[in-house]
């Protein structure tokens, strides 16, 4: 195809060297000012090229079979042949487009020197049309505008030509790589993905769409969790996408690469309900057979490949509508396809965008045409002309005024770039099935119904989802324990009940019941806490649980103190008590006992008022870890429980507890131990060895039963009627003496008689034989003297005289006192017959205890 050259090799070899000097230039950023050595490119006013019939076009493409990326170049030269043969049928434009195809073989320099022939040895070209190599078409794009021509590729993807500053005279009828990214935002909005990653082949130009998405998830919102790039082994990086959760994986790597990919997903359980796959689309079909270096069969591929969606541009629209070559891209692709069946060369996606260019160009070529004519007119009276910025200006403003519908949808150009349709297409069961489109134009995404498919029963989860749950107390548990506390509670109000009812019962009345009640109330606020600690955040809002949190925690040190505090009381004065190994009497009242409790309750709420103050209770909450569904759901279960917590919290509970252990330390110090039960046993037994008229002792009548305490009492009344009857006896006894003091000697002797059973009672109730009255060693000593005989030398005295004598008085008073003190004072637990009014203080039994069973015994007298 190609045409005569006019200039000779020969003639050209030095512009050639030239020429090369001068791209180079362009290159770096410098114009060329000698371009007009073999083709004038800067007069496009005064080129006779714009008013042709025959219109040369550049092509730039690899057609040698040996090249990299050819095959596209083959499949894509049908296309644009018939793009111009249904221009010319049009009859829309005065000019017919001539078609020149340079070979750049996909490699810069022969790339570069086919544009050199083409610029020194070819027609006037008025635009380039191809670029299909990355590297070779950025090469020749940087330095168009140096010669005022504008390039446009229909297959070059790459994401770097999109930089207009360094490509200004760049456009691309194929949508760049980037453009799928916002058709993948679309996509992650439209299932409510809001956390992805991404996994990168580190070569350029998947970094760069890397680069771009980053920017565009970013503006939208999206987290991006996890970003992993790799060389050649991909199963690291797919593994830390594992562990930092990342469900949504946006990959960008190469089918040969992708096939690892897969295979890596497979060994490390990351495909299927929970994980969904988002990659290129632009793989040759059964990729994963041609390109599977992997250890994994084709079998496990296909299983971990299932459902991953790929998102590409759309090579022709779905739309029935008829483009600007009157055909609809249907009935075009029947004609390219028996075009190109009749060449025998293989399809191409980029067939569609290559003859969507070739009307791009005619439409713009003619509308500069008119421009020029129009200026051409204007100026024909100034003789003026048109310089190659103006020209080169007029190109690139028509060229993004473009819009039309063409086989490949709307074709319109924003900076250069295409702004056109995106496929998503998904893997099911061994083939791609188209599940949506995104149209760039409107911002709108169109997935048809019921195609897409998910493998759970829904679309994977973006992460997995924690669902706190609280743990708390089994409410069935907490209903039978509330229902036992309140049983509780109503028998403690039923015996406070009693207790108050039955305060002054004799029985009751000797077992403190105002102790008692103190006892039943502490118990009372102790059930109380019971039902404050079964709450949680289940029944109460996270303010409310805080309050609960020093409510219960006050009632429950109150009730506890209040309880065991009246306890330890009744307990130490029990101790009190028995610690008196001499049987000392000894009277603690109910009043000491209430101090005792009311100063424990004082250092509690010293404490709790302190502790509220200083370092209040907060609500805390202590997560465990992770536990999966027990449903199968997609979500993870991770329990908590809340607690009541504090700062310092092992502060104060170390001052409760020492305060509280404290307390506990007393109250074992209090209960009698063995050796104090010894000591008293010991006292006991040699008291009954001491006093063999004693019946009982202190031991025996506390284990007497009740038949030997009825027998007693009986004694005690019997013992009290005749001491009624000796106080008679006494009072007779008495007047006789103060009526005839002279018959003092002929008293009877049975009077004696009966002061002996007096001393006789005593002795009864006393158990020591050496404790007996000191009367009765008197008279025993003397008692001739006494009772039996008169003085002699008293006998001849007169009767008032003896009366008053001073040893009648002392007579009266050796008699009378003792008696009385035998009669009386025994019974209230005073001093016995041993105290004479010449008896010393000292060895009184005043200052002796009675044994504690007779004291009760006597003591009702």
């Amino acid at each position: 195809m190609r045409g005569s050259m006019a200039p000779s090799r020969r003639d050209c070899r030095w512009e050639m060297i030239f020429l090369s000097g001068c791209l180079l230039l362009s290159v770096l950023g410098f114009q060329p000012t000698a371009a007009k050595v073999c083709n004038d490119y800067t007069r496009h006013g005064l080129d006779t090229t714009w008013y042709s019939k025959d219109v040369p076009i550049m092509v730039l493409m690899p057609m040698n079979e040996s090249a990299l990326m050819s095959s596209i170049s083959q499949g894509i030269e049908p296309a644009v042949q018939l793009a111009i043969q249904h221009i010319r049928e049009s009859k829309q434009y005065s000019f017919s487009l001539i078609t020149k195809i340079y070979d750049t073989e996909c490699d810069n320099a022969k790339g570069l020197r086919a544009f050199f022939d083409a610029i020194c040895y070819g027609p006037k070209h008025l635009m380039i049309f191809g670029g299909v190599c990355p590297s070779v078409t950025s090469i020749i794009a940087e330095s168009l505008e140096g010669w005022n021509l504008v390039q446009l590729s229909f297959a070059a993807t790459t994401p770097v030509l999109a930089d207009k500053k360094k490509y200004p005279n760049f456009f691309r009828t194929v949508p760049s790589d980037n453009a799928v990214n916002p058709a993948v935002v679309k996509f992650l909005n439209y299932y409510n993905w809001r956390r992805v990653g991404t996994l990168t082949q580190d070569v350029q130009r998947f970094s760069e769409v890397r680069n771009d998405l980053t920017n565009e998830l970013e503006r939208a919102n999206i987290q991006i969790a996890d970003t992993e790039s790799f060389s050649n082994d991909p199963c690291v990086n797919v593994k830390k996408l594992k562990d930092n959760d990342v469900r949504i994986i946006i990959g960008q790597f190469d089918e040969n690469l992708a096939s690892k990919v897969f295979c890596c997903a497979y060994n490390l359980n990351m495909y299927g309900s929970k994980y969904q796959w988002i990659i290129p689309g632009w793989y040759q079909g059964n990729w994963w057979e041609q390109a599977n270096s992997t250890n994994c069969t084709t079998k496990k591929l296909l299983t971990a490949m299932n459902g991953y969606i790929s998102v590409d541009f759309e090579p022709l629209s779905a739309k029935k509508t008829k483009g600007i070559s009157g055909r609809t891209p249907e009935e075009y692709e029947k004609e390219y396809n028996r075009e190109r069946e009749q060449k025998g060369v293989e399809s191409s996606k980029f067939h569609g965008f290559a003859y969507d260019g070739i009307w791009v160009i005619a439409r713009t070529l003619s509308r500069v045409m008119e421009l020029l004519h129009q200026k051409q007119r204007h100026n024909i009276y100034r003789n003026a002309t048109m310089d190659d910025h103006e020209v080169g200006k007029m190109v690139l403003d028509v060229m993004n005024e473009t819009n039309f519908f063409g086989v490949t949808g709307q074709v319109m150009f924003r900076n250069g770039e295409r702004m056109g349709t995106i496929k998503f297409t998904q893997f099911q069961e061994g083939e791609e099935v188209k599940v949506g489109e995104y149209n760039a134009i409107a911002d709108i995404l169109d997935l048809t119904n019921n195609t897409i498919w998910f493998p759970g029963v829904g679309p994977p989860k973006d992460r997995t989802f924690v669902h706190p749950q609280r743990r708390h107390i089994n409410v069935p548990l907490y209903s039978i324990l509330s229902t036992i506390t309140i049983l509780g509670m109503l028998m403690a109000g039923a015996f406070l009940f009693f207790n108050i009812k039955n305060r002054n019962h004799r029985l009751i009345k000797m077992s403190s019941p105002y102790m008692n009640n103190l006892i039943i109330l502490g118990g009372m606020l102790s059930y109380t806490s019971i039902f404050l600690f079964g709450l949680d955040g289940s029944f109460v809002s996270e303010k409310e649980f805080e309050t609960l949190c020093t409510v219960r925690t006050w009632i429950l040190t109150v009730g506890y103190t209040t309880a065991f505090g009246a306890m330890f009381a009744k307990t130490w004065r029990v101790h009190a008590i028995f610690k008196n190994v001499k049987m000392k009497k000894k009277i603690i009242k109910d009043q000491k006992l209430l101090i005792i409790v009311g100063g424990m309750l004082l250092i509690d709420l010293c404490i709790l008022i302190c502790w509220q103050i200083v370092d209040p209770l907060k609500r805390t909450v202590e997560e465990y870890s992770l536990e999966a569904d027990p449903q199968g759901r997609d979500i993870a279960i991770r329990p908590f429980l809340e607690h009541c917590e504090n700062t310092h919290m092992t502060i104060w509970l170390g001052i409760v507890y020492a305060y509280k252990g404290l307390l506990m330390l007393i109250t074992m110090r209090t209960n009698p131990d063995a050796a104090t039960q010894n000591r008293r046993l010991k006292f006991t037994q040699n008291q009954k060895k001491e006093d063999s008229k004693t019946s009982t002792s202190v031991t025996s009548v506390n284990q007497a039963n009740t038949s030997r305490l009825d027998g007693l009492q009986a004694d005690n009344h019997r013992l009290r009627m005749r001491i009624t009857e000796l106080d008679k006896e006494l009072e007779e006894v008495t007047m006789q003496l103060q009526d005839t003091p002279e018959k003092t000697p002929y008293i009877k002797q049975n009077h004696y008689q009966d002061v002996n059973n007096i001393l006789s009672i005593r002795n009864f109730t006393d158990s020591k034989d050496g404790e007996k009255s000191l009367l009765k060693n008197h008279l025993e000593q003397k008692p001739q003297a006494q009772w039996g005989s008169v003085d002699p030398s008293r006998i001849n005295r007169g009767p008032q005289e003896d009366i008053n004598s001073p040893e009648h008085i002392q007579r009266r008073l050796s008699l009378q006192l003792p008696i009385l003190h035998h009669a009386y004072l025994p019974s209230i637990g005073g001093v016995d017959a041993s105290c004479s009014p010449n008896s010393s203080p000292a060895s009184s039994p005043r200052h002796r205890h009675m044994p504690p069973s007779y004291r009760v015994m006597v003591s009702g007298l």
